[in-house]
């Protein structure tokens, strides 16, 4: 039987281009989780390691089994006896190409799940030169549900938040939280940020728990920040602003998902409708 509630820490943080710095970093970040009761981090995407120079950070990017963070995070996770969720962290993949990488960990140390990240942010924004993800990433093939004492949770992150049909698939096999760590643009998080979070939540009728990069990082790259955990009923619990490093504590009634479920069950209604194109008018 899943446990009922969940004091969690959302962390945010201004990672930087180095394993050392960012492990650091965290350290900090869980030592404060544990002092304040948390019985879980979670952390943003590419918490271990952000940087986008091409030498410095084949240096660095190693196979996730030999990783330094994902190592790091074991050793805080067992330490402080909290689960911790890595958001993300660059690891290098069977093809020579990086992958977004995600680990949970519990709170022994052990890994419970592992998740690389499948939609790539491949885009062009007005105004900005193209980023192309997929350049230096392989997708993940997989979706990934994970066991945990208070139920299911979908691991995602980032880019994937605009794919609805894969949180409507984690709702459907019973997910009751989702995991978005990003690292957000300015200018799509001014825009998309909050609004696609309470989406997912409410499409879903479950948690969703968003840590995020905040502010200017070493390698250049400046993020939106705006951490958020939101309800299934889609309201905001926590938003984390711009600060970083930070976190927040708060506390999950996850008899929330069911409730909300029972109300508005359209996260279990799957249809196909065939799409007819209609003839232009006569004349």
């Amino acid at each position: 039987m899943s446990a009922a509630s969940l004091r969690v820490a959302l962390a945010q943080m201004c990672s930087g281009d180095t394993h050392k710095a960012n492990i650091s970093s965290v350290s900090a970040l869980a030592r404060q989780a544990a002092d304040e009761g948390a019985e879980l981090l979670a952390l943003p995407e590419v918490a271990g390691l952000m940087n986008r120079d091409p030498e410095t950070s084949r240096r660095q990017v190693v196979g996730a089994d030999t990783d330094p963070f994902i190592a790091a995070c074991r050793d805080l996770a067992a330490k402080h006896g909290l689960w911790l969720h890595t958001g993300s962290t660059p690891v290098l993949g069977p093809d020579g190409r990086f992958l977004n990488h995600s680990t949970l960990i519990d709170a022994a140390g052990g890994i419970v799940a592992e998740y690389d990240k499948i939609h790539l942010f491949d885009v062009a924004l007005e105004g900005q030169a193209p980023i192309g993800e997929s350049k230096r990433f392989a997708p993940g093939d997989r979706a990934v549900l994970a066991r945990t004492p208070w139920g299911l949770f979908g691991l995602s992150i980032c880019y994937d938040l605009r794919f609805p049909y894969l949180y409507r698939a984690y709702a459907q096999a019973g997910a009751v939280l989702m995991f978005i760590p990003s690292a957000f643009t300015v200018p799509t998080g001014r825009a998309h940020w909050e609004v696609l979070l309470r989406a997912r939540a409410i499409e879903t009728g479950a948690f969703v728990l968003a840590a995020a990069q905040a502010g200017r990082h070493a390698d250049g790259r400046v993020t939106y920040g705006h951490g958020l955990a939101v309800g299934p009923w889609g309201e905001v619990l926590a938003d984390m602003g711009e600060d970083a490093p930070s976190l927040r504590v708060l506390d999950l009634d996850l008899s929330a998902v069911e409730r909300a479920r029972a109300q508005v069950p359209a996260w279990n209604v799957t249809r196909a409708p065939r799409v007819e194109v209609l003839p232009p008018p006569p004349g």
